[in-house]
């Protein structure tokens, strides 16, 4: 019996300690600006994009790197909230394609991610987008009427977060999720994350207090977020809605599926009457 206890022993210290793990290091599990740098590789001027370089100030101090991207008599103004890994130098492929559709783009890295100050927490994101929202409205005189807030993946937490919070024209939720302890349950089946989870990103919850035109896109493809986030985020969400189902992987699947991503979002911008 005695090596039968020391194993269980060290089976119940080693198991104590991925909880701990994971308690202790949930920041770096899911912000991974790192990834592949925190280094501005580009800019929208490399695609052949006028820019405006900004640095938008939150209310609780930090400093935030941003562009605006103006499109030619522009139907709408998107306010792009870009995944958990990277910066806005990685998304100019999502970028050309947002000008393409006659948009004009906020696009801002959250704090702790390329050039922006601060260290990155969920209350942290939140105040990134309302500074970003009210850059918009209060600096360029936007009206809330003329603004599309789309987020992809982590960003789609965000975004959905902004809807819930300040009034827009639409909302485009791209691979995104229910929330990060339905996620993390998925992944770490093994471990308890729901009991300890400190971030959470309840996408779900806060479609359900959205009152705009919300369009849920996904692939089924999707190897990180199953496509039945998707399906739940489009149950939770209140009408008008639509569900774009896309093909390819986590990260390239607007890229991709090239033609019918983008004909599912000049149809829903077509809806909007924008």
């Amino acid at each position: 019996m005695k090596p039968l206890l020391a194993w269980l022993a060290i089976f119940a210290l080693v198991y104590l300690a991925l909880v701990a793990l994971v308690w202790f290091r949930q920041e770096s599990l899911l912000y991974l600006p790192h990834i592949p740098s925190r280094q501005v590789v580009a800019t929208p001027a490399d695609i052949g994009l006028e820019f405006e370089p900004l640095r938008i100030e939150t209310d609780d101090g930090e400093v935030l790197d941003a562009w605006f991207v103006p499109a030619p008599d522009a139907r709408a103004v998107l306010l792009f909230f870009h995944g958990n890994a990277g910066n806005i130098s990685h998304r100019l492929d999502a970028l050309s394609i947002f000008h393409e559709l006659g948009l004009s783009v906020l696009m801002l890295d959250y704090r702790g991610y390329g050039r922006s100050t601060g260290q990155t927490t969920e209350k942290g994101t939140y105040e990134d987008a309302r500074a970003a929202w009210h850059y918009l409205v209060d600096t360029r005189g936007v009206s809330p009427e003329d603004i599309v807030i789309l987020g992809r993946s982590l960003g789609g937490a965000v975004a959905a977060w902004l809807a819930a919070n300040r009034p827009s024209r639409a909302l485009v939720v791209e691979s995104g999720f229910r929330s990060v302890p339905d996620v993390a349950a998925e992944m770490y089946w093994f471990l308890p994350v729901r009991r300890v989870a400190r971030l959470h990103y309840p996408v779900e919850t806060y479609l359900r207090s959205i009152h705009v035109p919300v369009l849920i896109v996904h692939s089924r493809e999707d190897e990180t977020i199953p496509f039945s986030h998707g399906e739940a985020l489009f149950a939770a969400a209140n009408a008008p809605k639509r569900l774009l189902e896309i093909d390819g992987d986590h990260n390239d699947g607007f890229l991709v599926s090239g033609k019918s991503y983008i004909r599912g979002l000049v149809d829903f911008l077509d809806s909007l009457d924008l």
